[in-house]
């Protein structure tokens, strides 16, 4: 048994059951429109009706699925359609019309799964296999599935200009980019993740569009506006003059997804970047959009990154009752990690340089690091709110992802900036700690390949984008010269895409089938004692964390049920003495316990952790 799905929304282009087609194109800065279908061949021009509102509406028997079409402006310039459901011929071609009908959805028995039982793999579809495709990632959705992972997350699949970009300067939000497949290739994906109990996550930029193939500035500037500025220009107009229908555009675009794609979730990239003072803002009514018109059909999880730890969207109305956002990635754990693996204390990871084992056990515990705290990085400014009330689930913990590694200057992974016995440590926290974990693709395996940022522009563009990479990284001691920065691969270079997929064959290498044995034995450590005990897991106060100098660490974190979860950890080269061993139930071990002795001291990068049976065990050691 199948069935088909179709998001019906006001923008774009829409099959009429009589066999018409309806084109919308919200353009209020234009006098006229008209659609022209089959550019290049057919060049078929109908003017477009002006309707209420800066809409331009028209109903044709002269376009059928499959054909092209573009709108031209008064000026004679041909667009694209925003709301395109497909660019055959990259962002600045023609749309295509898609009947989303047409793909026969043989899921209809997926219900989703629970938040709880997500462990995350993030994705980049064009580097993932040698393919670079939506087919190339379902072939081996096997491969997530034998390694415990229940959640693929991809990174953003919108169309953008060129023939690889990471994603994030994706200009057509509701076309899955050429490059990667046609859009019934990715329902395919979908579709076979469900039936292997896979959930799929998408991230999604609400916050910018990117620098080349975008035409809204024609025919709609009411989209942007001056009155912020973001690290890619004008803000995105979410709260002045004109800015319902911007609102809309997004949140339909959410619902597209989520309904029409049957995605699982949704990923909302860097929305510190959105600046909305309404109420309520954007991201509020994005969120209870969602929640009212698919959230009694399936768990809907909807994951934030925002650097301002802006506790308040991640609100539980009670244990497992999520009215807004369903958790946010942890920056801050990460960058304390990173700390006490690498030593690295530029930038960002400036805030995390003092104590960093204090920093990694508050987030364990609390979630956020900066709960209101200064910020040294930021001048003094006080980041973040009060996230100690969260349970730990609504927090995504990741020792690597795209960000981490591809904001790098060269793109290297932990593997290449820290000893393996610090990295199966900060692994064997992550992965067993009650948080959902995130794995960046082949971390697996202790892949060492770079995923440096790569992008491909038009020469002008792609000139700046060359230069300003470069310059980004000149404040660096080892970026200093001119010569030293010739090192930073050239995004716009081919190579520097290449370099970027991921070579398979490293996980049949020795190291790669003994770090690939690491990961699936603690991935199903925690599918059997960890996930069944985070149903319901309290948003209460009493977790506990204490931290023994720069690099020991103990956090306690009660389960329903009356049983508690304990870590005691060394995160650093040296012994960490003065540490009384819980006498609780061993869960797992990176060293023998006997090797703590008498002397009460933790080896150098060691992890144990325990599983208490009742009440009567929650205090720290």
């Amino acid at each position: 048994m199948t069935t088909s799905r179709h998001h019906s929304m006001a923008f774009g282009s829409t099959l009429l059951p009589a066999g018409a087609v309806r084109f919308r194109l919200w353009a209020p800065g234009a006098e006229k429109i008209s659609l022209c279908l089959d550019p290049g061949t057919r060049d078929l021009l109908l003017p477009m009706t002006r309707e209420k509102a800066g809409w331009f509406g028209l109903e044709t028997k002269e376009a059928v699925a499959g054909c092209g079409y573009c709108f031209q402006l008064s000026s004679g310039l041909l667009v694209p359609d925003p709301a395109s459901r497909f660019q055959p011929r990259d962002v600045h071609g023609a749309s295509e019309v898609i009947d989303p009908a047409a793909f026969a959805w043989p899921d209809q028995q997926w219900r989703g799964r629970p938040w709880q039982e997500a462990v995350i793999y993030e994705v980049h579809v064009g580097t993932f296999s040698p393919e670079g495709t939506f087919a190339g990632v379902e072939a081996r959705l096997d491969h997530l599935v034998e390694l415990g992972i229940t959640a693929l997350e991809l990174l953003p699949v919108a169309a953008f200009a060129g023939r690889c970009n990471w994603g994030y300067d994706g200009v057509l939000p509701f076309a899955p980019d050429s490059s990667y497949g046609r859009p019934e290739d990715l329902k395919r994906l979908i579709a076979a993740a469900h039936a292997r109990g896979l959930m799929v996550l998408l991230d999604v930029v609400y916050n910018h569009f990117g620098p080349e193939g975008n035409y809204l500035h024609h025919y709609a500037p009411h989209f942007f506006t001056d009155h912020y500025q973001t690290p890619w220009g004008a803000a995105i107009n979410f709260e002045g003059p004109g800015s319902y229908w911007v609102r809309q555009f997004f949140i339909q675009n959410a619902l597209y997804w989520l309904s029409e794609y049957h995605f699982d979730g949704l990923r909302l990239d860097a929305v510190h970047a959105i600046h909305d003072a309404s109420r309520p803002d954007i991201l509020e009514e994005l969120a209870q959009t969602v929640r009212t018109h698919l959230g009694a059909q399936r768990p809907i999880h909807l994951v934030l990154e925002n650097d301002k730890n802006q506790a308040h969207y991640l609100h539980r109305e009670s244990p497992g009752m999520i009215s807004g956002y369903t958790a946010q990635w942890n920056d801050d754990l990460h960058h304390g990690l990173h700390v006490l693996l690498t030593g690295e204390k530029g930038g960002y990871y400036r805030d995390y340089a003092e104590m960093p084992a204090c920093h990694v056990a508050r987030c364990l515990a609390e979630g956020f690091s900066y709960q209101g705290e200064k910020s040294p990085y930021r001048h003094n400014a006080p980041r973040g709110e009060r996230s100690r009330h969260l349970p730990s689930t609504a927090f995504v913990a990741f020792l690597q992802n795209h960000d981490q590694i591809g904001n790098r200057a060269l793109g290297e992974r932990i593997c290449q900036l820290a000893e393996p016995e610090a990295v199966r440590a900060a692994v064997a926290i992550l992965l067993l700690s009650p948080s959902p974990p995130l794995l960046f693709m082949g971390e697996e395996w202790g892949s060492q390949q770079p995923f440096p940022f790569f992008c491909d522009f038009g020469a002008e563009l792609a000139d700046q984008v060359k230069e300003g990479r470069r310059q980004e990284f000149a404040r660096f001691p080892e970026f200093s010269s001119p010569a030293s920065r010739e090192r930073i691969p050239d995004p716009c270079a081919a190579e520097t895409f290449l370099s970027a997929r991921l070579d398979w064959q490293g996980l049949s290498s020795a190291k790669g089938r003994e770090w690939y044995g690491y990961y699936g034995r603690l991935l199903g450590l925690r599918q059997q004692e960890i996930m069944p005990r985070l149903a319901g897991l309290s948003a209460g106060e009493n977790k506990k964390w204490q931290a023994r100098g720069k690099s020991g660490l103990m956090v306690c974190w009660p389960l329903p049920g009356g049983e508690s979860l304990q870590l005691l950890a060394n995160l650093g080269s040296l012994p960490c003495v003065e540490i009384n061993l819980p006498a609780l139930p061993l869960l797992f071990a990176t060293h023998d316990l006997a090797a703590i002795g008498k002397e009460k001291t933790l080896p150098p990068w060691s992890v144990f952790w325990f599983l208490a049976p009742g009440p009567a065990a929650r205090s720290l050691p």
